[in-house]
């Protein structure tokens, strides 16, 4: 009759467990890049990849810029002042007529999402800037007001309106 010390098994199991953390370790070697590598890259995420922006950091009256599909997006947390002066606005005496409530979604007005980019010849207008202290363009003197509406200068159209929605009531997704 053999007897096995206890030494042996000592040995043989730090074997055994050495040889699985080796494995495990060049399993993962292997499967994080292979994982990694089936994300979109960073020209598909620029082609058009929505991406989601946080509300809560934004204070009332700011205007923060973010870029989706290498557009500028402006996002306006706008005042109750702003929206009032949106509001009061007779729709047919502007040149592109579109309502303050066409321009925001229900139940967020405060909040106004626009793609930064004049629609006369693509500048990226300024904002809290001009007559109606919205956006300004200084390239050719295009003025709109706090609901991204042309009021003033040869650009023909709104600033337009990127899709988005509101993943909670602090966050958005555009895109």
């Amino acid at each position: 009759m053999t007897t096995v010390s206890s030494a042996d098994h000592t040995r043989r199991d730090f074997l055994y467990v050495a040889t699985g953390a080796v494995g495990a370790v060049g399993a993962a070697a292997v499967l994080v890049p292979l994982i990694s590598q089936m994300n979109p890259d960073a020209s598909t995420i620029a082609a058009g990849a929505p991406i989601q922006v946080d509300l809560s950091p934004i204070a009332d009256g700011q205007i923060i810029k973010v870029f989706w599909r290498s557009k500028p997006v402006f996002i306006f947390h706008r005042t109750k002042h702003d929206i009032e002066l949106a509001q009061k606005v007779d729709v047919n005496s502007l040149p592109d007529p579109v309502p303050d409530s066409e321009r925001v979604q229900k139940g967020h007005e405060q909040w106004l999402v626009v793609i930064g980019i004049c629609t006369h010849l693509g500048c990226i207008p300024l904002p809290h800037q001009g007559e109606f202290d919205g956006w300004f363009c200084p390239c050719h003197g295009s003025q709109y007001d706090s609901a991204g509406r042309i009021r003033k200068g040869p650009a023909p159209k709104n600033l337009y309106l990127p899709p988005y929605k509101f993943v909670s009531d602090t966050k958005i997704q555009i895109g």
